[in-house]
C-alpha cells in the first residue's frame, strides 16, 4: 500500500496509513540529516531573517506543567472509534489493490501504538462489511480463562468459536503464556489460519510477541501488516489533529528556551507576517527518540508542554465556545535534553531484565502469570516491580492487576534490554 500522507484523502488520525511490516523504517534524529536536508534546513532558517530584536521573546523555562483541564484541550488520548475507521479502510485499499493473499490479515506494532483499542472497536464500525462485503458484524473473540491446554483441549475450545463470520482478535499475546501447555491456543490458531480454516479476521500482536511467534513459527508466513512509522511530519498532523478536533483549528507551540516554532507545521503555516518563523528540529528529534511510536511520543510530548497559568481560564471560555467560535490554544514545549525522563533504578539483580522482558512479551501479565513465566518468586517479583513503579517504567492497573510496562519509560526498558542482550521487536 502507498505512503498516503501527502493524499488529501488521508486520515489525520492515522497519518502514513498501514504498511507492509518490511518496509518500517526508524525516523531519523535530526543530527542525522542528509547534507542536501541540512543545507536546504539552514537557508530556510536564514530566508527566515527572525531575530530577538524583530521577534521579542522571553524565556519560558519556569511555566508549570499542565493541569489536566490544559493536556485534556492540547494532548488528549485519541480517539481509537476514529483509528478503527481508518485502520479499516487501510485493510480494505490493500484488499482491493491485491496486497493480501489470505483472508486473515495479521496486524502488529509496538507497544502503546493503540491497535489493540482500535481493533476493540471493531464492533462498533458502522459499514460492517467494510473490509470483506459480508455486511455482518465484526465479532471479537476474547482470550479463555485458562491458557493451560492440551492440544485436544485447544482443538476443543477453537471448535467453539465462529470463525466462519468476520473475527477480531485484539491482542494476539492475551492467548498464551510462554510455557509449554501455555503454547497451545496459539499453535493451533495458527495451523488453523495456515491452511485455510478461518474466514476473514484480523488478528492484532504486539512486536514483542510477534517477534517470538514469528521464530517459533517460521513457516506460517503470515505477512504482517503494521501502521506507518511517526516521522516529525505525521507527529505534527496527528498532535495538531488531537488538540484541535480533527483538524478544524491550528494550535501554536513554541519552545519554552528560544521560542522556535513547533506547530503548526511550516507547510501549514498561515502567519499573516510576511516573514517566515523559525522552526525548532523538536518533532524530529521527538520522532526518533520514540522510534516512531504514537503512544510513545504522545506520553512525553504530554509531559513536554507546559502553559502559562492564566491560559487555564481561556481554556474553559474556548471549551464553551462554538467550533467556529473556538481558537487554538498556545502552549510552550520544553526541550528534550532538559525533560525529566524515567532512567533505570541500578541493581545488581538480573531478574529486572526478565521481569521486563516477559511483561513486554505478554503485552502485560498479573503477578500469578509473571511468576510463572519468569521463574520469579511473587516476594521478589513484589521488590522489583515496586522499584520499577517508582521510577515510572511500570505501572498496575488497578481493574485487573495487569502490570505493564509504561509508555513514558518505554525508550528506556528496550534500551537496557537491547544492552543486557534480550531479543528485541523489529520496531
Amino acid at each position: 500500500m502507498k505512503d498516503t500522507i501527502n493524499d488529501k484523502s488521508a486520515d489525520t488520525c492515522l497519518p502514513g496509513g498501514l504498511i507492509s511490516a518490511d518496509q518500517w523504517t526508524l525516523p531519523q534524529t535530526s543530527v542525522r540529516r542528509s547534507l542536501k536536508d541540512a543545507i536546504q534546513y539552514a537557508l530556510s532558517q536564514l530566508q527566515a531573517g527572525v531575530s530577538q530584536a524583530e521577534d521579542p521573546f522571553e524565556s519560558m523555562d519556569d511555566l508549570p506543567e499542565l493541569s489536566g483541564i490544559q493536556k485534556k484541550r492540547l494532548a488528549p488520548e485519541p480517539d481509537y472509534g476514529r483509528q478503527a475507521e481508518a485502520i479499516a479502510s487501510g485493510v480494505q485499499q490493500a484488499r482491493s489493490e491485491g496486497s493480501l493473499n489470505r483472508e486473515v490479515v495479521c496486524l502488529v506494532a509496538p507497544p502503546f501504538s493503540g491497535l489493540q483499542q482500535s481493533l476493540a472497536r471493531f464492533e462498533e464500525l458502522a459499514e460492517p462489511g467494510l473490509l470483506d462485503g459480508s455486511g455482518e458484524k465484526w465479532r471479537i473473540i476474547g482470550p479463555p480463562d485458562t491458557l493451560s491446554f492440551s492440544a485436544k483441549e485447544a482443538c476443543d475450545w477453537w471448535d467453539e468459536q465462529d470463525l466462519s463470520t468476520p473475527w477480531v482478535i485484539t491482542e494476539l499475546a492475551d492467548f498464551w503464556l510462554r510455557s509449554l501447555s501455555g503454547l497451545v491456543l496459539v499453535k493451533e490458531l495458527f495451523r488453523r489460519i495456515a491452511i485455510g480454516e478461518t474466514g476473514a479476521g484480523i488478528l492484532g500482536c504486539s512486536s514483542w510477541c510477534w517477534r517470538y511467534w514469528g521464530q517459533y513459527l517460521e513457516n506460517a508466513q503470515m505477512s504482517p501488516w503494521t501502521p506507518a512509522p511517526m516521522d516529525a511530519e505525521r507527529l505534527g498532523v496527528w498532535f495538531t489533529y488531537l488538540a484541535s478536533g480533527k483538524g478544524r483549528s491550528e494550535i501554536v507551540a513554541r519552545m519554552t528556551g528560544d521560542g522556535l516554532y513547533v506547530l503548526p507545521l511550516a507547510e501549514k503555516d498561515k502567519t499573516k507576517s510576511n516573514k517566515k518563523r523559525k522552526y525548532s528540529s523538536f518533532l524530529r528529534d521527538l520522532a526518533a527518540t520514540s522510534r516512531g511510536n504514537p503512544g510513545v511520543a504522545l506520553a512525553i510530548w504530554q509531559r513536554s508542554l507546559r502553559a502559562k497559568p492564566d491560559d487555564e481560564a481561556k481554556l474553559d471560555e474556548a471549551d464553551e465556545k462554538t467550533e467556529k467560535q473556538s481558537r487554538a490554544a498556545d502552549c510552550w514545549v520544553v526541550p528534550l535534553g532538559k525533560l525529566s525522563l524515567p532512567s533505570m533504578p541500578q541493581s545488581k539483580e538480573s531478574v529486572t531484565g526478565f521481569i521486563l522482558h516477559g511483561l513486554l512479551l505478554h503485552n502485560g501479565l498479573d503477578m500469578s502469570s509473571l511468576e510463572l513465566v519468569t521463574g520469579v518468586s511473587t516476594y521478589e517479583l513484589s521488590l522489583v516491580l515496586s522499584r520499577l513503579k517508582r521510577a515510572e517504567l511500570a505501572a498496575c492497573d488497578e481493574t485487573d492487576g495487569r502490570w505493564q510496562v509504561t509508555a513514558i519509560g518505554y525508550p528506556t526498558v528496550r534500551r537496557h534490554l537491547q544492552g543486557w542482550g534480550f531479543p528485541l521487536d523489529q520496531f
